[in-house]
C-alpha cells in the first residue's frame, strides 16, 4: 500500500492533494448535517488528522458507529481544514474499516489512565499520546547515538549476549543453561557438573559489553557497542531493570580526560539532535509531564561541563549546609542526592567527577600513581545524578592481575582479557550510557518502566 503518514499529511503535503492514509480511530463524531469526523492517528507523530466522512458513503453507518481503537484505511483528498488549529483535514472518498475494536474491552479510551494501569496492557499502551511519544523519543535517541559515532569514525561492533565473564563483579548475573533443574547433574563433590550443559561450564546473560569491547578497540582504535545486559538486582524502585539497554564505546589510546571530552560531546549531540528533530513530542513532555525538560536540554547543549575530582567533590558536599540521607565521607561512593546536589545547587550545569578511591570501583579501571584511586568518571546531570560512567582501563599486566585477584577474581578466566596486555597493550578508555536512563532524562518520564516498551523487573516478565 502507497499510503502517506500522518505526520507528512499535516506538516507537508498540500491542499488537493489525494491520498491514502491507515491508521487507528481515536474518536468519531457525528453531525447533524450527515457527515462525522474521525480523528485519526498512525502513530508517526503526536497529532491527529480529521477525517470527513460523508453521509453518502456505502458503509457510512458502519463508520459513524466506529469504536474507538479500530483500524481504518481512508482514500480521499486532503483540503484546508475549516476548523481551528489544524491545517488540513481529509475529505474522504472511501473508508474501509480493517479491524474492529471491541468497544466494550478496549482498555485505551479517551480519558486519563494510571501510568500503573497503562502497564498492565503494555500491549497497547503505546496508542496513547504520552507512550506514543516516548517510543519515538526512544526511537530518536538511538538514531542519534548511531549518527554521533558514524560520524565520528566509530565501528559499531557487537559483543555477546551470553558470557562467561562478569565484567563488573558484583555477582547480579542470570544464569544461562539448558540444564534440567529438576534433575540437576552433579560432579564428585556434590556440585554442579557443568560439563554436561550446553557451554560445558557457567555461562550468564551479559552486564556489559565492556570487556569484549576492549578487544576490539585493541584492532581497530575506536569502536562501540549497543545493545541489551541484564542485571539480576532485585530492586523495584524507579530506576531500575532487570534487563536495559547499554551504549558502550571504547577508544584505543585515549585517556580520562580524552573520555570526558568524547562524553560530553555525545550527550550534547544526542540532546541536540531530539530538540531538533523531536520539537512536538518535547513541547508534549514540557507541557503534561515536566515543565523544564526543553529548558534543561537547552541548557546543557550551551554549557561547559564542569570537572572535578571525587576528594573535591567530597569536600564540597561535607562542608554544605545540608542534612544528608546518606551523610558523605571519603570513601563512600555518591548517591543521588550528592549528585544532584552538585549539579542542581553548586555548579548548576553538567559535571563530571574523576578519580574515585580504587575500593568502590572495579578492576578493570586504572589505579592512580597515588595508589588510592583509580581513573574513573561519572557524567552528572541535573534531576537524576549520574548518566554516564566511565575510566581509563588498566593496560598494565602486573597491576590488572593484582587488582583482578583482589576483587576474587582469577586472571586465568579471563586469559583472553588479559592477554591485551601482553600483546602490544595501549592506554585506551571508554564509558557506558543506558540508553532507558537517557530516554528517561529526556522525557522527564517519572519510572524508568514507563520508557522501554516492555519492562524486565522482580517478579515481572509479561508480554
Amino acid at each position: 500500500m502507497n499510503r502517506t503518514t500522518v505526520q507528512d499529511a499535516v506538516t507537508k503535503c498540500p491542499p488537493g492533494e489525494e491520498l491514502t492514509l491507515a491508521g487507528w480511530v481515536r474518536t468519531v463524531r457525528a453531525s447533524k448535517g450527515g457527515f462525522s469526523f474521525l480523528a485519526l492517528n498512525d502513530g508517526s507523530c503526536l497529532a491527529n488528522i480529521q477525517i470527513v466522512a460523508d453521509g453518502k458513503l456505502s458503509n457510512y453507518d458502519a463508520i459513524a458507529k466506529l469504536p474507538t481503537g479500530s483500524s481504518v484505511v481512508v482514500r480521499g483528498q486532503l483540503v484546508a481544514s475549516q476548523g481551528k488549529g489544524q491545517r488540513v483535514e481529509v475529505q474522504a472518498g472511501q473508508i474501509d474499516i480493517v479491524g474492529l475494536a471491541d468497544a466494550e474491552k478496549f482498555p485505551i479510551q479517551q480519558k486519563h489512565h494510571s501510568m500503573e494501569f497503562l502497564r498492565t496492557v503494555a500491549h497497547l499502551r503505546g496508542r496513547t499520546n504520552t507512550f506514543g511519544a516516548v517510543w519515538r523519543i526512544r526511537s530518536a535517541v538511538s538514531w542519534a547515538i548511531h549518527e554521533f559515532f558514524q560520524k565520528n569514525g566509530f565501528v559499531y561492533t557487537h559483543t555477546p549476549i551470553i558470557t562467561a565473564s562478569d565484567c563488573e563483579g558484583a555477582g547480579e548475573l542470570f544464569r544461562v543453561s539448558t540444564l534440567d533443574l529438576l534433575n540437576l547433574p552433579r560432579d564428585e563433590k556434590g556440585g554442579l557438573d557443568f560439563d554436561k550443559d550446553f557451554f560445558a561450564r557457567a555461562t550468564y546473560l551479559t552486564v556489559s559489553g565492556q570487556l569484549e569491547a576492549e578487544t576490539l578497540a585493541c584492532a581497530l582504535g575506536k569502536v562501540y557497542t549497543f545493545g541489551p545486559t541484564f542485571r539480576a538486582e532485585n530492586s523495584n524502585t524507579p530506576r531500575h531493570l532487570a534487563e536495559f539497554w547499554m551504549v558502550e564505546p571504547e577508544v584505543a589510546f585515549n585517556d580520562l580526560r580524552d573520555n570526558a571530552d568524547l562524553a560530553e560531546a555525545f550527550l550534547k549531540h544526542i540532546f541536540r539532535h531530539v530538540l531538533e528533530h523531536c520539537r512536538a513530542d518535547m513541547e508534549f513532555f514540557n507541557e503534561r509531564i515536566d515543565n523544564t525538560v526543553i529548558a534543561t536540554l537547552e541548557g546543557i547543549v550551551a554549557s561547559d561541563f564542569e570537572r572535578l575530582t571525587y576528594t573535591q567533590a567530597m569536600e564540597i558536599l561535607t562542608k554544605a549546609d545540608k542534612t544528608w540521607e546518606f551523610p558523605p565521607a571519603w570513601g563512600r561512593d555518591l548517591q543521588t542526592e550528592h549528585e544532584r546536589f552538585l549539579t542542581e545547587q553548586t555548579f548548576k550545569k553538567p559535571v563530571i567527577v574523576t578519580d574515585y578511591p580504587s575500593t568502590i570501583k572495579p578492576f578493570y579501571m586504572r589505579l592512580s600513581d597515588d595508589g588510592k584511586t583509580v581513573a574513573a568518571m561519572d557524567v552528572l546531570v541535573p534531576k537524576i545524578g549520574e548518566i554516564i560512567g566511565g575510566s581509563q582501563r588498566e593496560e598494565r599486566l602486573d597491576v590488572l592481575e593484582r587488582r583482578m585477584r583482589q576483587s576474587n577474581l582469577d586472571p586465568a578466566n579471563y586469559w583472553w582479557y588479559v592477554d591485551l596486555r601482553r600483546y602490544g597493550s595501549v592506554p585506551h578508555a571508554g564509558f557506558g550510557l543506558g540508553l532507558e536512563r537517557t530516554v528517561q532524562f529526556v522525557t522527564g518520564m517519572a519510572n524508568i518502566r514507563d520508557v522501554i516498551p516492555f519492562p524486565r523487573t522482580p517478579r515481572l516478565a509479561e508480554f
